[in-house]
C-alpha cells in the first residue's frame, strides 16, 4: 500500500511532469476501479488540462480544468505508472490517460482492490472516507492533539495508527517502522502508553515519515509505479537481524497483514480484542 512517504513523492514528480498538460486522449482496459461520477470518463475527460495535484493522507487528487477531479486511491495494488507511449501497457494496466508531449498516465492495480473517482468540486464528498481523515502525519499535528485524538481510541497501538481517522498517511509498513523508532510493542494497548512513551511516538510518526520521504526523493526517480521498501528498518525483514540489537526480528502474518517487529526492543505481549 502506497502511505504519506511514497505518495508526497510521487505527487512532487507530477507536479513536475503532468501538471499543465492536456489530456488528449483516454483508454479504459478494466472500468471496474473507476467511479465517473462526473460523467463518462474516456470522453469527458479528454481536452482536460491537469492542474496541480495534491496529497490527502493516503489519497492523490488531480485538479482538471473546467471542475473535474480525478481522485485516486491506491489501497493495496494500485499504482501510477508515467511512460513514454511506447512502453509496452502492463496487464494490471486499468485505464490509460495519453497527455500532450507523447507520455502517458497509466493507473495499474494488479488485484483491482484501489478506485479511482472522477468527480466534480461539488461531488468530492461521494467519495468514501476522503473526508473523514485526521490531521495528516506531516502537517505538524501539535502533542496536545495528538493526545487528545488518541483517546477516541481502542485496541492494539499498530491498528489505531494505520486508521486514517486518527492519524492519516500512515499504513501497515509504516506503522512497524514507527513503532520500532518508539521502542513500542505492535501490539500495546493504545490507553495504555505512558506520558513518555507518547511523547516518543507522535515525535518518530512524523520523523520517520520525513526520513522516508527524503530516501525516496533520491531513488524513486520517474518509476512511480515501483514501491521501494528495501530500506525500512524492520517492515518484511522477519528472520534478519535487528539493526539495533542484532536478534531475529520477528514477522507474523494474520488477517491479511504482515506485522514486522523486534521482541527485545519491542517488549510486550500480543493482546486479546
Amino acid at each position: 500500500m502506497p502511505e504519506a512517504p511514497d505518495l508526497e513523492v510521487i505527487k512532487e514528480f507530477l507536479n513536475r511532469e503532468v501538471q499543465g498538460k492536456v489530456v488528449d486522449g483516454a483508454k479504459v482496459i478494466r472500468p471496474t476501479v473507476l467511479r465517473a461520477i462526473a460523467g463518462d470518463f474516456a470522453s469527458d475527460i479528454q481536452g482536460r488540462t491537469f492542474g496541480l495535484f495534491q496529497r490527502k493522507g493516503k489519497f492523490i487528487l488531480g485538479e482538471l480544468s473546467g471542475n473535474r477531479c480525478l481522485v485516486v486511491n491506491p489501497m493495496l495494488t494500485g499504482a501510477l505508472h508515467y511512460c513514454e507511449s511506447k512502453v509496452r501497457v502492463l496487464k494490471k494496466t486499468c485505464f490509460v490517460l495519453g497527455l500532450s508531449g507523447g507520455a502517458e498516465l497509466r493507473y495499474v492495480d494488479d488485484r483491482q482492490m484501489g478506485l479511482v473517482y472522477y468527480v466534480t468540486e461539488d461531488q468530492m464528498s461521494e467519495v468514501p472516507r476522503l473526508a473523514d481523515q485526521g490531521a495528516d502525519v506531516l502537517s505538524g499535528i501539535s502533542l496536545g492533539e495528538f493526545r487528545s485524538r488518541l483517546t477516541r481510541f481502542h485496541g492494539e497501538i499498530k491498528g489505531v495508527l494505520t486508521r486514517g481517522a486518527f492519524i492519516s498517511g500512515i499504513g501497515n509498513a509504516y506503522s512497524d517502522e514507527i513503532l520500532f523508532a518508539a521502542g513500542l510493542s505492535p501490539f500495546r494497548n493504545a490507553r495504555s502508553l505512558e506520558d513518555q512513551e507518547l511523547e516518543l511516538l507522535h515525535e518518530q510518526c512524523r520523523a520517520v515519515v520525513v526520513e522516508a520521504t527524503e530516501v525516496l526523493r533520491e531513488r524513486m526517480g520517474g518509476d512511480i509505479h515501483v514501491k521501494i521498501r528495501d530500506f525500512l528498518k524492520v517492515h518484511r525483514k522477519g528472520g534478519q537481524p535487528c539493526p539495533r540489537c542484532g536478534g531475529n526480528i520477528t514477522q507474523i502474518n494474520a488477517n491479511q497483514r504482515i506485522t514486522s517487529y523486534c521482541r527485545h526492543c519491542q517488549p510486550g505481549m500480543l493482546i486479546k480484542n
